[in-house]
């Protein structure tokens, strides 16, 4: 495809030789000739000049070395993630049910579904439009999935579970495991609260593998529209998640908490349960957040604290164990100091009383 075609696809604008032929895309270290490579992020302009690609995206044409093509963008990363769909278009699969799938005569299935081996779909499941199901997956009885969602290989929707439309849902998710709900009795055993509830999640969702969302005990655990969450999440029973918010690997969240809309949680973050997350929050790696958090705020650190605060004490606690020392020395000095002068004092009473 020349540089000029992929500009008109992806609404960019052509710096350079609109003819060349672009074969295909890579990262600016690893491109080859003939490909498309990208720069959003300054710590990589350093290999702007040495990179061996065909064309570059690009903010700004004053950038590209001698003899580069680019385009312009006003979002790089977003035009070459486009490109990459281009020139790697989504696997069409063949509608159908493998011989080796159980599929219940009660359960619904709609145009084009895809069915893989192995697939287990239970009773009163609805299954939408063009879905596809990969090997061995279960969905339990009265689950819903809505059109165009898939479903990678081992994942699990449980009963009465439900997906909205174009729900992607990566290797061994666990839609509506029982939440974790125990009550003590006066043996001290505990005893297993029924969770009764169900998982709701919207539509545009994308869940990474290994992820488990557990089910209400009563009403709904909720997963509003286009929430993008990474491998290894943890959700508890009854928490709810707005639009748009992002949780990175390996974040969990305890039992009825309230996440807004265009959140971050970064990788490792911990949220206790119980409490409200507002709109537009970010926390940075590994924070433990115990208590609710306003809209808008920038939080770090355990217990969880404005981010500049945390960068400062952070930036600090390296040199705690030399201040300490500096302080212990400084309290001797006073001491010695204190001890001298109320000896000096003791010897001008002695000598007045003489």
């Amino acid at each position: 495809m020349q540089l000029s075609e992929l500009a008109a696809q992806l609404g960019c604008q052509v710096a350079g030789d609109g003819m060349t032929e672009i074969t295909g895309v890579a990262t600016i270290e690893a491109a080859a000739a003939g490909e498309l490579t990208f720069l959003s992020n300054a710590k990589y302009t350093r290999h702007l000049a040495k990179t061996a690609a065909a064309a570059i995206v690009l903010q700004d044409a004053a950038a590209l070395p001698a003899g580069k093509a680019g385009l312009i963008s006003t979002n790089p990363y977003l035009t070459f993630a486009q490109a990459l769909n281009l020139f790697h278009p989504a696997r069409v699969y063949s509608a159908g049910v493998h011989a080796t799938a159980s599929v219940s005569p009660l359960a619904q299935l709609g145009e084009g579904v895809s069915v893989g081996p192995y697939v287990v779909i239970e009773d009163g499941v609805e299954i939408g439009d063009h879905v596809v199901i990969h090997p061995h997956c279960v969905i339990y009885p009265n689950a819903k999935i809505g059109t165009h969602s898939l479903l990678h290989s081992h994942c699990v929707v449980r009963e009465a579970c439900v997906l909205g439309e174009r729900v992607i849902l990566q290797n061994h998710v666990t839609i509506g495991s029982d939440g974790f709900g125990f009550a003590k009795q006066s043996n001290k055993s505990w005893y297993k609260i029924n969770q009764v509830g169900n998982v709701v999640i919207e539509d545009d969702v994308e869940i990474g593998a290994g992820s488990t969302i557990d089910r209400a005990t009563i009403g709904s655990t909720v997963i509003r529209r286009m929430v993008k969450i990474d491998n290894l999440v943890q959700i508890g029973h009854g928490s709810s998640v707005g639009e748009r918010t992002m949780l990175c690997a390996q974040v969990g969240l305890a039992g009825s908490s309230h996440i807004g809309q265009d959140v971050i949680l970064a990788g490792q973050v911990g949220v206790a349960g119980h409490l409200t997350i507002g709109d537009g929050v970010i926390a940075t790696a590994q924070t433990g957040i115990p208590s609710s958090v306003e809209a808008g705020q920038t939080i770090s650190g355990y217990p969880a604290i404005n981010n500049r605060e945390w960068l400062r004490a952070s930036a600090a606690y390296p040199k705690l164990a030399q201040a300490l020392k500096e302080l212990r020395a400084l309290q001797e000095r006073i001491r010695a100091l204190e001890e001298a002068h109320a000896a000096s004092l003791h010897m001008t009473k002695l000598s007045s009383e003489l």
